[in-house]
């Protein structure tokens, strides 16, 4: 696929987010001189085609109230993997669920899910609920915690052409 001038703009711009606005493909298209119906038409096309893998929203829970967060690493018969990863998932609490292959013999986890609180007793607790609620009694799992927070952002697609003093 060739991307003309204003496909890499689009993608350039979109690295940095989209505004928290009612209409935020409207005001994308005003900042690259698009109307909204053209930035929606060729995301989706870059999405369809493969240039951009995905488009999602990178939430940073600490600056919304959650000050702890854990990787639960579980290890799950591998024929009930589907099953209680869907189960898992439908929680809110569960920002991210997804299947790894195990590392034998060292690492036999093959299911993470990442589990936001407000504190460690709120992540615990809801750790605990899930087990309940998932029956998940007599699985392995482990629960590491966060230690510290890396710069949170979407991927970068295109890089940014650099000004004649060296700076983006």
């Amino acid at each position: 696929m060739v991307l003309d001038d204003q496909d890499q703009r689009l993608i350039t711009r979109i690295q940095h987010g989209l505004a928290l606005v009612a209409r935020p493909y409207a005001e994308l298209g005003r900042e690259l001189a698009m109307d909204e119906a053209e930035v929606i038409r060729r995301l989706r096309r870059l999405v369809n085609e493969g240039v951009i893998k995905r488009l999602g929203v990178v939430v940073r829970h600490h600056e919304l109230g959650y000050r702890a967060n854990a990787m639960t690493v579980w290890n799950i018969p591998d024929a009930q993997v589907s099953e209680l990863g869907h189960c898992m998932g439908r929680f809110e609490f569960v920002t991210l669920c997804y299947r790894r292959p195990r590392r034998l013999p060292d690492w036999p986890y093959n299911l993470f899910t990442m589990i936001h609180g407000r504190d460690r007793g709120e992540v615990l607790a809801n750790i605990d609920f899930l087990v309940r609620q998932c029956q998940l009694e007599q699985v392995e799992h482990e629960v590491l915690f966060s230690q510290r927070r890396f710069k949170q952002r979407g991927a970068i697609y295109h890089a940014e052409p650099e000004q004649a003093d060296g700076a983006p």
